[in-house]
């Protein structure tokens, strides 16, 4: 993905202050599933695995199990009416309604996508989860469903445009992301100061804790857009990663049908609805939707 379509981002984006405030909320729809509770420890299971739900359990119970973000529009958050929305959610919705069951949500920190898979306390995490070699060790991932890079955002009379502006300042990030890892391995001279939930992170920015937080392009450019006086001097930070759902590993039969009904919503153009209604009114019409979604977990299409 280029920087200059998101540059081009960020130059499109609609208002979404509503949505982005409900990124302090305490989600109040399902139960909450906390980090481990290792400082700087990345996706970290603390939880001896136990065995994951077959499809037959989970339909017999009427309910998926869905682990998912409550502090990150637009893909994962609480609403105004305390109801669970966003990219993430209305995936969510789609393989619930597949099984002919509904989905019953887990509000998830980021280093804690892991854990709850293998203490099967979810079924599924859909938390706007980055495939990396280091996660595929422990998770099953599968195709992917969207695609993003690294971003970072900064007050404006004091942006940072390159990452070389932060050696000897303070990085905000969210423990057990991949801005986490990113700059631990490549910048280990900058401070990283890290938070367990978004919106813990994103307020630290605020009160002037940090000079910069880095997270996902697609994420920072909507916060920055409704918050006055932040900008995100760099768009494209890294390699182009993709994004997808994870069970537990070895859960073969739930990813499985997983993967089938990527494919089958794909011939639907499912993902591109689910971006009209949910990112559209973040990123505007002057962005291509082929620049984000991926149909059918295929890359190139």
């Amino acid at each position: 993905m280029s920087s200059s379509i998101f540059n081009k981002l960020g130059k499109a984006i609609a208002a979404v202050s509503a949505a982005v405030m409900m990124m302090t909320a305490v989600a109040a729809c399902g139960p909450s599933a906390s980090t481990p509770s290792e400082a700087g420890s990345s996706d970290t299971s603390n939880t001896s695995t136990a065995k994951a739900r077959t499809l037959d359990e989970i339909k017999k119970s009427g309910e998926l199990r869905v682990a998912v973000f409550s502090d990150k529009a637009p893909f994962g958050y609480v609403d105004q009416d305390g109801k669970y929305a966003g990219y993430d959610i209305e995936f969510a919705e789609a393989l619930a309604k597949g099984l002919g069951v509904k989905p019953v949500y887990t509000s998830v920190d980021p280093a804690a996508r892991v854990d709850v898979l293998a203490s099967n306390k979810v079924d599924v995490t859909l938390a706007n989860f980055t495939e990396t070699p280091e996660r595929a060790e422990k998770v099953d991932f599968s195709k992917p469903y969207m695609k993003v890079s690294l971003g970072i955002v900064s007050p404006e009379n004091h942006e940072i445009t390159d990452v070389s502006q932060l050696k000897g300042k303070t990085l905000i990030v969210a423990k057990g992301t991949t801005a986490e890892t990113y700059f631990e391995k490549n910048h280990p001279e900058i401070k990283l100061l890290k938070y367990d939930q978004y919106a813990d992170a994103y307020n630290a920015l605020l009160d002037g804790r940090g000079d910069a937080m880095s997270t996902d392009n697609t994420e920072v450019l909507a916060w920055a857009k409704a918050n006055k006086g932040f900008k995100v001097g760099v768009t494209d930070l890294g390699d182009v990663d993709v994004i997808a759902a994870a069970v537990q590993k070895g859960n073969t039969q739930l990813l499985d049908y997983i993967n089938d009904e990527i494919v089958k919503l794909g011939k639907e153009n499912f993902f591109h609805k689910d971006f009209e209604k949910t990112l559209k009114p973040v990123y505007g019409d002057e962005v291509n939707p082929d620049d984000i979604v991926v149909e059918s977990g295929e890359l190139d299409k």
